[in-house]
């Protein structure tokens, strides 16, 4: 039987206040789910799941994390992946715990090659914090995935960026273009660059990537833009998500990125990948227009 992989939002306090975060400071109002919320929670996602990550907001600064980790592995999840800023992971004592308890997967996110540039990104002094955290997970053996929001800042940077995760040894990285909403919305202006301008550099990563045999995918950025690349667009890949949010289940998280929250320009219908592409996010040719998509012709 196929399965999906259960997306459960813990909640939406965090330790770090990101300029790009997706759900913004408006969300932290929500505040976290309870212990016996996200057990219920678990419970349910047992049903046609194999795979469940735990989210938020910051899911690591949690007191119940293990426990909760615990009740996921005691459920018969395969995989157990915890998605954070990986702050929490700087100390080799909670590694130790959330490993013993069931986690097996950790994702993790890196914003810049270095500390001033991370640490603008996230609001906090984070940087030491996570590598510290991505060399002690390697050094158990765990299985290391990192996550890069493209912004206005560190897009000429993404090469740097993926020689730095190589050389911690991560197994795989995705770079993700920004979703303006929440924080990224209120900060459009200076967090959102041009797509056409990101291209080159994503090219270039993803070449760094090839070379020194680390997978590198993207998100977020359309087939035009990628000629040459297509082999590392994540949206062809990504499994079937259900989505456990704050109050309501998203039972497809595909369908909702392609009817409500990316989009296609009337010249989509001509490129030969209309069928796979999803698009920019809506909020994108909003404010841009479609200039820079150009559909890409079925070879004669």
């Amino acid at each position: 039987m196929y399965m999906k992989k259960a997306d459960i939002k813990t909640g939406f306090l965090c330790n770090n206040s990101c300029l790009f975060c997706v759900q913004g400071p408006e969300k932290k109002k929500f505040g976290n789910k309870s212990t016996a919320e996200l057990k219920e929670i678990i419970q349910k996602a047992k049903k046609g799941c194999d795979t469940i990550v735990f989210t938020g907001g910051e899911p690591t600064i949690r007191k119940d994390l293990i426990e909760l980790v615990s009740e996921a592995k005691k459920a018969g999840f395969k995989t157990i992946q915890i998605q954070s800023n990986g702050r929490m992971f700087v100390y080799e004592q909670f590694c130790k715990d959330m490993i013993a308890a069931g986690a097996n997967e950790f994702a993790l996110a890196l914003h810049g090659h270095t500390a001033e540039l991370h640490n603008y990104l996230t609001g906090a002094k984070s940087f030491r914090q996570l590598i510290v955290g991505i060399r002690t997970l390697k050094k158990m053996g765990q299985r290391v995935i990192m996550n890069t929001v493209i912004t206005k800042s560190n897009y000429r940077h993404l090469p740097d960026i993926a020689k730095v995760l190589i050389g911690l040894r991560v197994d795989q990285m995705q770079f993700a273009f920004v979703h303006p909403l929440g924080a990224a919305k209120n900060n459009f202006d200076s967090v959102v660059p041009r797509m056409e301008m990101v291209a080159p550099y994503l090219k270039r990563a993803i070449d760094i990537g090839r070379v020194l045999d680390t997978r590198i995918m993207t998100e977020g950025v359309p087939f035009c833009l990628l000629s040459g690349y297509e082999e590392s667009i994540s949206e062809t890949v990504m499994p079937d998500i259900r989505i456990f949010d704050q109050k309501s289940i998203i039972e497809d998280y595909k369908k909702m990125r392609v009817t409500k929250d990316k989009t296609k320009g009337l010249a989509c219908v001509k490129c030969r990948y209309d069928a796979v592409c999803e698009g920019p996010w809506k909020e994108y040719p909003d404010a841009f227009g479609w200039d820079e998509f150009k559909p890409v012709n079925t070879p004669k």
